[in-house]
């Protein structure tokens, strides 16, 4: 897979822990370098796993979906970017309690913004990408985009005062996981394109 489909993906897939770590900066429940470290490393090590997890379940099934695995990748992919697209359209707005660089809090939400990579890993099989290259890159952008996150909503924060940042982090965050649905959706059909064109 060229090296600029892998870096979309990974992009994408990382709309959501950046979105959420943004909230994070932004609360003030987890404040400082070190809350953004482990935002960071959590969320790209569970972003770097779940895709070779999803990828090794993938393999013991992509001989018997050949015939069709175009048309799964890009209908995976797909349901991915159109559930992030409804999801940044249509926010929830459940508060979360607690610091979310920590404990229980910490582990649900690096599972919960790393489940669309163990789809993707799905996918990937049966395409037969070797998924260590890609896994490797979801995991970096994502630690990245996290920390990057992080550090800029609690500029936000320090910015705008505690009454406003949030409204505008959850704004950014459901722009943001927009985007990252539709990006996702582009490299789905430029994949399912390129096989039938082949």
């Amino acid at each position: 897979m060229p090296a600029w489909k892998v870096i979309l993906i990974a992009v994408g897939l990382a709309m959501d822990a950046f979105a959420v770590s943004v909230g994070a900066g932004t609360s003030g429940r987890a404040v400082g370098r070190r809350a953004a470290f482990r935002l960071a490393f959590h969320f790209g090590l569970f972003q770097a796993l779940m895709p070779i997890l999803g990828w090794w379940l993938g393999t013991r099934v992509a001989a018997a979906l050949a015939p069709v695995d175009h048309w799964l990748a890009f209908g995976l992919l797909a349901f991915i970017g159109v559930r992030m697209v409804r999801n940044g359209l249509a926010p929830d707005g459940a508060p979360r309690a607690g610091d979310p660089s920590r404990g229980a809090s910490l582990l649900m939400l690096s599972v919960a913004t790393s489940i669309d990579a163990f789809v993707v890993g799905l996918s990937l099989a049966m395409l037969q990408v070797r998924i260590w290259e890609p896994a490797a890159v979801i995991g970096v952008v994502t630690a990245l985009m996290t920390w990057v996150g992080h550090r800029a909503g609690s500029r936000l924060r320090g910015a705008l005062g505690r009454g406003h940042a949030p409204g505008r982090s959850s704004a950014l965050g459901e722009r943001l996981e927009v985007a990252g649905g539709i990006l996702l959706i582009l490299v789905g059909l430029n994949i399912l394109v390129g096989h039938l064109r082949a």
